[in-house]
């Protein structure tokens, strides 16, 4: 098992004169890179504007492709720039891409757009053996008021043996952190058993959103009859409102994940 990091640094923004923020909008969506369920259709159009009805201030992307050259010839409505920027269009500022699956048309990762500028961003390859190819993508944001605000992108692997790896990766990520920075953490966990919640919970720092309101992590796929609990949100140093799945028309034909929606109070 090996673990490796890529890293970019962009200069930070004063925000000194801003008001102290204390409440993010967060939402997490494997967007199935800009199709519906089994590649009926391509509607990364609609999907962006269903993601700007949210008004969410953080936005945790997963499956968004970063390039397709033969996609961009196909498909009329393909965007000229990255999904993920496509996505951010006017609506969010900053954003920041983790390249995880590299193949011969192009690449798809795990992508963060954010109202607040990204100070500095790193995708750590958490990949274990075989085809799978995985990341953490962590962002560390200027948000008013705070030091510093830690997200962090996650979508791991289909195997309970390499997912069980990744999450020792998470934690060490986790462990090396500033103790009193608040931690949002949200995407695809593919942890259909639970294990990996099982894992996460061991660590009394953390708490999974749905899980503290409703008793579990929310049923997430398949999107239009949701029966396994893949997607998640945890949090550290911070507190979770009001969670929402996600769960009504367009989103139910918008990818084959519902969305997670929560307020965080920082």
């Amino acid at each position: 098992m090996t673990s490796s990091s890529k890293s970019q640094t962009v200069p930070p923004v004063p925000s000194n004169a801003a008001s102290a923020i204390h409440r993010l909008r967060v939402l997490t969506v494997n967007t199935h890179k800009g199709f519906t369920a089994f590649n009926r259709r391509f509607i990364l159009p609609e999907l962006r504007e269903a993601v700007r009805s949210t008004s969410a201030d953080l936005v945790f992307l997963q499956e968004v492709v970063g390039e397709h050259d033969s996609h961009s010839s196909r498909y009329n409505e393909w965007p000229t720039t990255s999904q993920y920027e496509f996505l951010a269009d006017s609506m969010w500022s900053d954003f920041a891409y983790g390249r995880n699956a590299v193949y011969p048309d192009g690449h798809h990762g795990n992508a963060l757009l954010s109202k607040y500028p990204i100070r500095e961003y790193r995708n750590l390859d958490v990949s274990i053996t075989g085809p799978e190819r995985r990341g953490l993508l962590h962002c560390i944001l200027d948000v008013p008021g705070h030091a510093e605000v830690h997200a962090i992108c996650v979508h791991l692997s289909l195997l309970e043996s390499h997912r069980q790896l990744q999450l020792q990766l998470l934690c060490q990520l986790l462990e090396s952190l500033p103790d009193h920075a608040p931690v949002i953490i949200a995407g695809d966990f593919n942890d259909w058993q639970l294990q990996g919640n099982a894992t996460l919970a061991r660590r009394d720092y953390l708490h999974e959103a749905f899980e503290r309101h409703h008793g579990r992590p929310a049923k997430t796929y398949p999107a239009r009859f949701p029966l396994l609990r893949l997607d998640r949100i945890y949090l550290r140093n911070a507190s979770s409102h009001d969670p929402k799945i996600l769960g009504n028309k367009p989103w139910t034909h918008l990818s084959d994940h519902l969305p997670l929606a929560v307020e965080v109070h920082l």
